[in-house]
C-alpha cells in the first residue's frame, strides 16, 4: 500500500513524507505542516485512544485527514477524519478527494513560520556560525527577493540543498510547490519524462499520462540538483524552458507554459565543462545569474560542534536511542579530521555511531578506525561512506526484523504480515541480515555493547 501511495503522489507531482506509526507522525507534525495526511485505519497504532484528536492538536498542521479503509468510502463519522477512501479503488477515490479539496480551496500550500522557513531549514541555518556561511546567508536573503535563476556550487555534501530550500522559503513563491530533481539519480532515458512528463502511449510502458516535475512546480520553485550531469540533448530543452517558459511532454504535440523559478546545483566546474564541450555555454549563463558558492566544512570547522550536537539529537530521536553528549576527547578528535565528504560525511559518521551503538569497539576494522581518528589521519573509518551507510541501514533493519520475529514467536508468516512485506521478501532479508538461524518458538534477544566512557559521556 505504501508503494502504491508513493507512486500515486510522485505521478501527480506531490512531495510525500512517509512515517511508519502514529507516534512518528506526531513527532513530524511537531515541526512541519502538510496539505493533507493519509492514514490507514487498520494500522495497529490506530488502536491507541485519542489518536486522531492528538493528530489534529499538533503544533504543525496535518491538513485534511484522509483515511484508508477496506470498506467502500463513506461519509465521515469519526472525529478527526475529513474523508474516507477505499483501498480497493484507491486511485480514483483519491483523485476525487483531492479534486474536491482544490475546488473548496482546502488544498492550498501552507507557508511556514519564520518568513516561510520550515523548522528544519531554520534550525540548519542557525548552525551557520562561521563568517563564510554568514556571507552565504546574506546572498541567500538577497537572491530570495529577486525572481531569477540561481546556481549553487560547492563540493559534495556541503549543504547545497539547504541553500536551495532556504531561497524558496524566503521568496515570494514560498506558498507554491518546491520540487527537487536529482539529475544524476534518474537514468538518462527516463530523465526527460521525469522533468517534462509524457503523454499516454508516448513509449513502451507509458500506459497513462504523467505530469513532469516542471509542470508540478508551476507557480513555485524547481531545484535541479547535479545539473552538471544533464545530457546535452536535455540541456537544449531546459534552455528553451528558461528562455520562453514553454515545453512539450514526451510524445505530446501541444505546448505547455510554466511559471516557476529554477535553482540549480552542481559539484562540478561548469566553466571547464563549457570549455570541454560537455555543457552548453548559453545554458551556463542562463543558470548563472546569481552564483552561491558553499564552502567546504574544512573551511568552517567552528560549526562542527554544533553540527555534531544537531545530528546526535536528531538520530538518537529517530532511532529511539539514548541521547548522548560527545565527550571532549572525541570532540577533539573529530575537530582534527579533514572531512573530504563535508557535512554529509560527519552526518553519516554520527548516524553510524547512534545506530550501531558502539561501532568503534564492534570489530577490528572499527578499532583500527579509532586509532586513525585519534592520530588525526585523513580517514575516519576504514570503509567508504556508502559502505558505512549500508552497514548502518542493515543494522537498523536487523533490529526491526528481530524484534518483530520475537513478538511473533519466531513465526515468519506472521512477521511478514506485521512488516507488510511478502513472505519471500522476509526470507531474503532474514538471510541478508544474518538471522537465518532463527526458527519458530525461538525469541531472539537484541543486545548492544556498553558504551565506552572514553567515547561518549551521558
Amino acid at each position: 500500500m505504501q508503494r502504491i501511495l508513493l507512486k500515486y503522489m510522485s505521478d501527480r507531482g506531490c512531495q510525500a513524507v512517509v512515517v511508519r506509526s502514529i507516534p512518528d507522525a506526531l513527532d513530524r507534525l511537531a515541526h512541519d505542516s502538510f496539505n493533507f495526511t493519509v492514514i490507514d485505519l487498520e494500522h495497529e497504532s490506530m488502536t491507541a485512544p485519542n489518536v486522531l484528536s492528538d493528530l489534529k492538536l499538533q503544533r504543525g498542521d496535518p491538513g485534511t485527514v484522509i483515511a484508508l479503509t477496506s470498506d467502500h468510502p463513506r461519509a465521515p463519522s469519526t472525529v478527526g477524519i475529513d474523508r474516507f477512501v477505499g483501498k480497493s479503488s484507491i486511485e480514483p477515490d483519491l483523485d476525487r478527494a483531492l479534486h474536491a479539496l482544490v475546488e473548496t480551496s482546502a488544498l492550498v500550500p501552507r507557508p511556514s513560520a519564520n518568513g516561510g522557513l520550515t523548522v528544519q531549514t531554520s534550525r540548519e541555518m542557525s548552525l551557520w556560525r562561521s563568517k563564510r556561511m554568514q556571507e552565504v546567508r546574506g546572498i541567500i536573503e538577497e537572491a530570495a527577493g529577486v525572481d531569477v535563476t540561481v546556481l549553487i556550487t560547492g563540493e559534495t555534501g556541503t549543504g547545497k540543498d539547504v541553500v536551495a530550500r532556504a531561497i524558496h522559503a524566503l521568496s515570494s513563491r514560498r506558498s507554491g510547490p518546491y520540487v527537487k530533481v536529482n539529475c544524476a539519480a534518474v537514468p538518462r532515458e527516463l530523465l526527460e519524462s521525469e522533468l517534462f512528463g509524457h503523454e499516454r502511449g508516448a513509449f513502451t510502458g507509458a500506459h497513462k499520462l504523467k505530469v513532469g516535475k516542471f509542470e508540478a512546480a508551476n507557480n513555485g520553485t524547481i531545484f535541479l540538483d547535479e545539473i552538471g550531469d544533464l545530457h546535452r540533448t536535455l540541456q537544449a530543452k531546459l534552455l528553451h524552458v528558461l528562455q520562453d517558459g514553454e515545453f512539450s511532454r514526451v510524445g505530446g504535440r501541444s505546448t505547455l507554459r510554466v511559471d516557476c523559478r529554477v535553482l540549480a546545483a552542481t559539484n562540478q566546474d561548469l566553466e571547464r565543462g563549457v570549455a570541454e564541450g560537455r555543457f552548453r555555454e548559453d545554458l551556463y549563463y542562463r543558470l548563472n545569474v546569481i552564483q552561491i558558492v558553499v564552502p567546504p566544512l574544512r573551511e568552517r570547522m567552528a560549526e562542527v560542534p554544533a553540527l555534531i550536537d544537531y545530528f546526535v539529537e536528531m538520530y538518537a530521536k529517530m532511532f529511539r536511542r539514548q541521547s548522548y553528549t560527545v565527550s571532549p576527547a572525541i570532540m577533539e578528535r573529530l575537530l582534527r579530521h579533514h572531512y573530504p565528504g563535508n557535512v554529509r560525511e560527519l552526518e553519516n559518521l554520527i548516524k553510524r555511531l547512534i545506530v550501531l551503538g558502539n561501532p568503534f569497539l564492534r570489530n577490528a576494522t572499527d578499532t583500527a578506525a579509532t586509532a586513525r581518528l585519534s592520530s588525526g589521519s585523513a580517514s575516519v573509518v576504514d570503509i567508504s561512506l556508502k559502505e558505512a551507510s549500508r552497514k548502518a541501514s542493515l543494522a537498523a533493519e536487523r533490529e526491526i526484523i528481530a524484534r518483530v520475529l520475537e513478538e511473533n514467536g519466531g513465526n515468519r508468516v506472521r512477521a511478514a504480515k506485521a512488516l507488510r512485506i511478502s513472505y519471500r521478501a522476509l526470507l531474503y532479508k532474514i538471510k541478508r541480515v544474518g538471522l537465518a538461524r532463527i526458527r519458530p518458538t525461538f525469541s531472539p534477544t537484541i543486545t548492544s555493547l556498553p558504551d565506552p566512557p572514553e567515547l561518549w559521556k551521558s
